[in-house]
């Protein structure tokens, strides 16, 4: 008699910024990975629009049968997280500090629940430091003893990609990343 093993895919808590990189980069690691969303973003400003991109990734999940864990909206908390990095350009130190804020939030919650790897879809937008977010990620999971998938989505025209599928799919597509400074740039 032949015995046949299935390899068991690890598990991988993703953080998503909003629906079109979400959807992109959750069709690309659904192979790889026993995959689940994580929708957390403080710095999303006004409120209105928190709402309106939770409820379009509320829709992705739904669609692509993919778990979604979500946190409450506590703005106020990731502006004094900041204080003092308000003026800084888009792609500044205020930007570090909010990839940190959320990252730190996401291994904490990979940890807590038990996966086995954290990620984010942070690096599809053209406006996001991708060393930022390599450098971060590296030190929370050797922090959480996390693996962390470290992958520039911007390559291989991943923007592009992920701007494609969000019109195939109908999505909203902000102007501006989702904080107030980075709302008046704009």
């Amino acid at each position: 008699m032949e015995i046949t093993t299935v390899k068991k895919k690890p598990s991988l808590l993703l953080h998503i910024c909003c629906a079109g990189c979400g959807a992109f980069v959750s069709q690309e690691l659904k192979e790889q990975y026993n995959l689940s969303l994580f929708f957390y973003n403080p710095n999303i400003y006004p409120e209105s629009e928190y709402t309106k991109r939770e409820l379009e990734v509320k829709d992705i999940a739904k669609k692509y049968k993919i778990p979604l864990i979500t946190e409450d909206y506590h703005h106020n908390k990731w502006l004094l997280d900041i204080k003092g990095l308000e003026t800084e350009p888009e792609k500044g130190k205020r930007c570090y500090k909010c990839y940190k804020y959320r990252m730190i939030k996401v291994a904490q919650k990979a940890k807590v629940l038990e996966f086995d790897f954290f990620s984010t879809t942070l690096s599809v937008s053209p406006f996001k430091i991708y060393q930022y977010i390599k450098k971060i990620g590296d030190e929370l999971a050797e922090e959480h003893s996390l693996g962390f998938h470290d992958q520039d989505y911007k390559k291989k025209d991943g923007f592009k990609k992920a701007s494609k599928l969000s019109r195939d799919l109908n999505l909203y597509r902000q102007n501006y990343c989702g904080c107030e400074f980075s709302r008046n740039e704009k």
